[in-house]
């Protein structure tokens, strides 16, 4: 009899505890305790042209910041192409510089001169021929010999008339058409050169964000292109944790809620956040997910940003997200301080902290 008593008062004891930990659960209804893991974007990087690596500069695990030299390729062709493209390019630049110059002053002088020899070799040819015509009449000299003279006056006055064409032309200079083909065609090699500059300068690999290098993919040597990467970055901001969200608590949570976020591999200490990213369709329930109500065959992703000053927390981690839905959403959400070690995410802690403080080292905002 008394040991059906006790079996009867461990029950009952069992079961007011499980009562009181749901009416707990109830009575606490501003916050809302997400699981899921850490999320980063990931950067593969490739040079823009083909060639054999000459030079690599970091390895695995390395922190490496915007615009830091990763690696070189052998430039040495890259170069001469360069070289051909700049001397073609000043050729063609003097080219239209003689052409808009138009005739030298020293060539139209020589064009006179010559037009003055031409003029009175005509003038000369031309009266021999009067001569000649005039002993032809009284027959003092023979039809062949008359010929001849009206042949050399008309050879003479042709010359004089090229001459003074070619003057003509050089008083004018060069024409408006030859000077837009040149100028066109000296616009085509400036674009060459430009081009070839940009390929020497895409044999130099640097970062184009901040992160940590998870890859070293090609080494020294290799042949590279851009459809072969040689390392993956791991951007370090902005960081979220990916959780999912159940439908009954899509109308209690809104982007730009804080948060605290905490993982087993540091007990006790906590990481603020805010909800950056609700998606705007349902999934079904992936087989990782972890919610604190697994009934719902649909869930919605979302993302809450994190604040990680230390880089304690890395790609994959599982992670435990406090949301406190009393609080409204931050104007301006960042990365402020984290909450001591050692202490509860309290209802107010984020309060304390003014939103949208930005120290130096703050995460990006919920439109990342």
């Amino acid at each position: 009899m008394k040991k059906a008593i006790i079996v009867l008062l461990v029950l009952g004891a069992g079961g007011w505890l499980l009562y009181r930990a749901r009416v707990a659960g109830v009575a606490n209804p501003g916050r809302l305790t997400l699981y899921g893991n850490i999320d980063v974007r990931l950067v593969n990087l490739a040079f823009q042209v083909s060639g054999r690596i000459a030079e690599l500069a970091v390895s695995e695990g390395a922190l490496v910041v915007p615009g830091q030299v990763l690696g070189r390729l052998d430039d040495r062709g890259l170069s001469e192409a360069r070289n051909v493209a700049r001397a073609q390019v000043q050729a063609q630049r003097a080219e239209l510089d003689k052409r808009i110059a138009g005739t030298r002053a020293q060539d139209l002088a020589k064009l006179r001169a010559d037009l003055e020899v031409a003029r009175v070799e005509s003038v000369n040819s031309a009266r021999r021929a009067e001569r000649a015509q005039d002993l032809f009449k009284r027959k003092l000299a023979s039809p062949q010999d008359t010929d001849d003279a009206l042949t050399l006056a008309q050879s003479a006055a042709a010359r004089r008339n090229a001459v003074q064409a070619a003057l003509d032309l050089g008083l004018a200079g060069s024409r408006a058409e030859d000077i837009a083909a040149a100028a066109a065609q000296l616009a085509a090699l400036e674009a060459g050169l430009a081009t070839a500059q940009l390929n020497l300068g895409y044999a130099t690999l640097s970062a184009p964000v901040g992160g940590i290098v998870q890859n070293r993919i090609l080494e020294v040597g290799d042949m590279a292109s851009p459809e072969r990467p040689v390392f993956t970055i791991t951007i370090t901001e902005p960081l979220w944790a990916r959780v999912y969200l159940a439908e009954p608590d899509l109308g209690r949570v809104r982007q730009g809620q804080p948060a605290h976020v905490s993982s087993d591999s540091f007990p006790g200490k906590f990481y603020a956040g805010w909800v950056g990213y609700i998606a705007p369709s349902a999934e079904f329930t992936p087989k990782t997910v972890q919610t604190t109500e697994l009934r719902a065959d649909l869930v919605y992703q979302a993302r809450v940003y994190v604040c990680n000053p230390a880089g304690e927390l890395r790609q994959g981690m599982p992670v435990t997200v406090e949301l406190d839905l009393s609080a409204a959403p931050l104007g301006g959400p960042g990365c402020a301080p984290a909450v001591p070690s050692g202490q509860g995410p309290a209802p107010d802690a984020t309060k304390e902290s003014p939103a949208g403080a930005r120290p130096a080292s703050s995460g990006q905002g919920p439109g990342i």
